[in-house]
């Protein structure tokens, strides 16, 4: 079998992908432009990629492919229905990266929510030294405990942060963007509830039809003036635009953010020009990225294909 890795960075280069060269010849390009794709898999048999766009246009002369693999959980980038037609198999990678992003959560809450930025800032400036008292808590803060956590998407990551916030004994209601979760843990609520009652909303869900532009400046209006948003999902889940006119109107207290609309984001998003980080944190889509999750991506992707190659069924989307 011949293996394309499309993005081999995108696992990062200190983790090692050798393993895969157990089970065929491995090509290997560090990271794939759009318009380089095509050209890139044409003797393929198998392929793995986590954003390089797989569709008709990209995979028409690529007659050998049998499978595609994700470094991933998300296969947004891949036409599932074509590849269907072809008789190519899609294969993902699923609960990798829940301890990773339920971990980043709770760090960027509790960046925002007790003013690190601010208090490690006045200690490392000399004025904490100045000082005559022992402590300094010039800003406030309050505590999880007693507190309501709503999560959008209760899949495997939602649970974990559900059973988090539980141990900081919070209260966690959830809501279903798509309708069908049998999750019953948990209270379920309706969308308005959920923004009205949460001191803490995290976002854990896919990217639809159903959940795009969720978090817009309507739904912003609804929740409360101290609560604290965290998108650890897709980017377009919230408005970015209406986010920075609830931050700088003190719509909400604040907000952490692994996604934005675009990725990298751009200097025109507005919430690029919010430097106040008692406010706001964004950091760079690297929630997912422990060490040891981007370990297992390759373990688990090499299982994938250990198993197609068995002639087994190993999370395959589009069945």
């Amino acid at each position: 079998m011949k293996i394309v890795i499309l993005e081999r960075n995108t696992v990062g280069t200190d983790v090692s992908v050798d393993c895969l060269n157990e089970l065929g010849e491995v090509v290997i390009y560090p990271n794939t432009l759009q318009e380089e794709v095509e050209g890139r898999i044409n003797d393929a048999e198998i392929i793995i990629a986590n954003k390089s766009p797989l569709n008709e246009i990209t995979l028409k002369n690529a007659e050998k492919v049998k499978l595609i693999c994700e470094f991933a959980t998300g296969y947004d980038n891949v036409d599932l229905e074509y590849c269907k037609r072809r008789g190519i198999k899609v294969a993902n990678v699923v609960n990798y990266s829940t301890a990773s992003v339920a971990q980043h959560t709770f760090a960027l809450c509790f960046y925002v929510l007790e003013k690190l930025r601010y208090y490690d800032e006045y200690v490392k400036s000399g004025e904490y030294a100045g000082q005559r008292g022992f402590s300094n808590f010039d800003i406030p803060f309050t505590e999880l405990d007693g507190k309501t956590w709503g999560i959008v998407g209760m899949g495997n990551i939602g649970r974990k942060v559900a059973q988090i916030a539980e141990a900081f004994d919070c209260k966690v209601i959830f809501y279903s963007a798509s309708g069908n979760s049998s999750c019953t843990d948990y209270e379920r609520v309706d969308f308005d509830v959920l923004l009205r009652e949460s001191d803490f909303l995290s976002l854990h869900c896919p990217l639809s039809d159903k959940t795009r532009n969720l978090i817009d400046l309507d739904a912003l209006k609804k929740m409360k003036k101290t609560a604290i948003l965290i998108n650890v999902a897709r980017g377009p889940v919230v408005n970015d635009a209406d986010l920075y006119a609830a931050l700088t109107n003190d719509i909400i207290a604040g907000a952490g953010l692994d996604v934005t609309g675009t990725e990298p984001m751009r200097d025109e998003n507005p919430l690029s020009t919010i430097k106040d980080s008692n406010k706001l944190i964004i950091t760079p889509h690297l929630a997912w990225a422990s060490t040891e999750a981007r370990n297992r991506v390759v373990e688990e992707t090499h299982k994938n294909i250990e198993a197609f190659l068995n002639g087994k069924e190993r999370n395959i989307v589009n069945l």
